[in-house]
């Protein structure tokens, strides 16, 4: 027979399990709507991938601020996934947000899927590759106009094509 104790222990953990979010782990990559066109198995991904895409690609994992060379790309071109060459961002969305990751404040119509990242004691908007469903960074309301938005993404998890000549 359940104790009040019992009771309002359980109910406690499991309001602060809420509070506090769960870590980021076994959710693996996300899935778009019908599933992403472009999934091959783990070792094709980690053949394709280095060892640090693969972590932010397929585990969600983040870079370090400031160390991605695509922060200083300024020229004309696509940002594609890194996972599988989609195209997700021009050139002409990106603005330098001073947070160390590149950032853009509109990304191409239907290239990147969002959900809800409850990780780390925080609520985010993960953003996601609807190709591959590769984790790409996350999206905040603090960008400029004219969307307002900042996707701020992770340099390894893009790979930049320059405009033809």
């Amino acid at each position: 027979m359940a104790t009040r104790r019992t009771f309002l222990l359980t109910g406690a953990a499991g309001l602060a399990a809420l509070v506090i979010g769960f870590p980021p782990g076994p959710r693996g990559p996300a899935r778009a709507a019908g599933g992403p066109a472009v999934m091959p198995d783990d070792r094709q991904w980690r053949a394709r991938l280095s060892p640090a895409q693969y972590r932010i690609l397929r585990e969600e994992g983040t870079e370090p601020p400031f160390s991605s060379p695509l922060n200083d790309q300024h020229g004309s071109g696509i940002f594609a996934c890194a996972g599988c060459t989609q195209a997700l961002f021009s050139s002409a969305a990106k603005f330098d947000s001073h947070t160390g990751w590149p950032s853009f404040w509109q990304a191409m119509e239907k290239a990147v899927g969002t959900r809800t990242d409850n990780s780390f004691g925080m609520t985010r908007t993960e953003v996601h590759c609807t190709r591959c469903g590769g984790h790409l960074g996350h999206l905040f309301d603090d960008g400029p106009g004219p969307t307002g938005l900042r996707y701020c993404i992770n340099g390894l998890a893009l790979s930049f094509l320059p405009a033809p000549a």
